[in-house]
């Protein structure tokens, strides 16, 4: 049975995408200022689950607490090892808002997380405590955005089983609010130099401190108007960005150095289960030749 893949636009999706993304920003900084640091920043993402995003499991002093957005309910749930549960609705809520109740309730379970309020990797932000500016959420659009994650983790997933190398987790960096699965060479890169609006450069050193090849999916922002894939590859070799890739819709963005696959021309498609397995077996063969990679790492998956 085909399966359906939902249409999703920026244009009309932006206000949700970015009041979202600052609330996801909250839960993220919440989990960073708690967990012990884990190379390319792996230990403060969220991750997929069928009804949304989640922190996992937090250490806090003598119990363990989880952040959830539930995606299809439209509500933030905070639980607990020892039975507690809070919650509140992500309707009709700014920025501020959300940050004054997630902390109120958090403290309503004995857990105080003081956190750094000012956004990451945005321009001209603003701190959580004073956003009441981002103040939209349309459960049509969340929800789509849930679906159209959980149809790509699918396809992430199978793609991931047949890299034999290192390779990251799938998960959501809530910094670039995307979809995020990376491969490795096994050999270091030379050093990267940063400068990205409120992101240290240590962080990205580290993130990019060894050879990799990222895939990922993001809605669309002030770049890129529009839900799309991309691929890069660090260092980049001078002819990647050169040579032609499938599916034939695909392209190279100079400015964000990453090769593009629109969301639209995947969800309309025939397959769109296969047309971006193209796509990620065409960067990977791509950039895996040029960087000289292993053969070894790869064994092409072609169907779901």
């Amino acid at each position: 049975m085909k399966k359906h893949w939902p249409v999703l636009s920026y244009d009309i999706g932006k206000p949700t995408y970015e009041t979202l993304q600052l609330f996801t920003q909250i839960v993220g900084k919440i989990k960073l200022a708690t967990m012990p640091w884990i190379n390319h920043s792996w230990g403060v993402t969220l991750h997929l689950t069928s009804s949304g995003l989640t922190t996992q499991t937090i250490p806090y002093n003598s119990k363990y607490f989880q952040i959830d957005f539930d995606l299809n309910n439209h509500q933030l749930e905070i639980t607990t090892s020892l039975g507690e549960s809070k919650q509140f609705s992500l309707e009709n809520i700014s920025v501020a808002g959300f940050y004054q109740s997630i902390q109120k309730k958090l403290k309503e379970i004995d857990i105080e997380v003081p956190i750094f309020t000012v956004p990451s990797e945005i321009v001209d932000p603003i701190p959580f405590e004073q956003d009441e500016s981002h103040n939209t959420y349309d459960k049509e659009h969340a929800g789509a955005f849930h679906i159209a994650l959980l149809r790509i983790n699918e396809v992430f997933l199978t793609y991931r089983s047949g890299f034999k190398g290192k390779t990251s987790p799938i998960h959501f960096f809530w910094g670039g609010f995307d979809l995020s699965l990376s491969f490795f060479s096994g050999k270091k890169a030379p050093t990267h130099p940063g400068k990205m609006p409120g992101m240290p450069n240590w962080v990205l050193q580290d993130a990019f401190s060894q050879e990799l090849l990222t895939v990922g999916f993001f809605p669309g922002n002030e770049d890129l108007n529009e839900a799309a894939f991309y691929c890069y590859l660090y260092p980049e070799p001078e002819e990647y960005s050169i040579t032609a890739i499938q599916p034939k819709e695909a392209y190279y963005l100079k400015q964000r150095g990453e090769f593009i696959l629109s969301y639209a021309d995947v969800q309309m498609s025939e397959d769109p289960e296969q047309k971006l397995l193209a796509f990620l077996n065409s960067t990977y063969a791509l950039g895996a030749k040029i960087a000289n990679w292993d053969p070894a790492f790869v064994e092409p998956i072609t169907g779901i």
